[in-house]
């Protein structure tokens, strides 16, 4: 399993870029799953509702599966990496995109635009790979892609695990 995160500034192109991923690796024939680090509290269950009640009960997870979908709610007490959650959570996947974990281990492909006025999140000893900018001093020595670019940056990233 190959697990890449997509890093860089919010409202950078991130989501964006990760959807054009996922539908050029799925269209490659690989099951692809995607991990999203939010920084802040999101409401993940609704009160009222039985896995809110499991949970509120004690439960360690959830899961609610219905005839074409499934749902996972576990606690999450201690900071966790994309390879630790990918491993234990997404083992069905050949690819999975996490998008975040800026401060994370591992491999990562920052999104810069110079209309976001940012400088870069992360360096190259961070583990960026990549970078998928219109500004071509920033990193010049790591391998540049545009934001269109998806099939480009799949090859890359294939590339990186053979």
């Amino acid at each position: 399993m190959t697990v890449i995160s997509i890093v860089g500034h919010s409202g950078s192109g991130k989501t964006t870029l990760v959807e054009k991923l996922i539908r050029e690796l799925c269209a490659r024939g690989l099951k692809v799953a995607t991990i999203k680090h939010a920084h802040h509290k999101v409401e993940l269950d609704t009160p009222g509702k039985d896995s809110y009640r499991y949970k509120d009960a004690g439960a360690v997870m959830s899961m609610l599966l219905t005839r074409d979908a499934l749902q996972l709610v576990a606690d999450a007490k201690e900071e966790r990496e994309p390879e630790q959650l990918a491993q234990r959570f997404l083992g069905e996947a050949d690819v999975v995109l996490a998008e975040g974990f800026s401060h994370a281990p591992g491999a990562k492909i920052e999104v810069l635009r110079r209309a976001c006025e940012q400088s870069p999140r992360c360096a190259i000893a961070d583990g960026l790979i990549a970078i998928v900018t219109d500004m071509d001093e920033v990193y010049p020595q790591l391998p540049h892609f545009a934001l269109e670019d998806a099939s480009g940056i799949v090859d890359f990233i294939l590339k990186r695990t053979k």
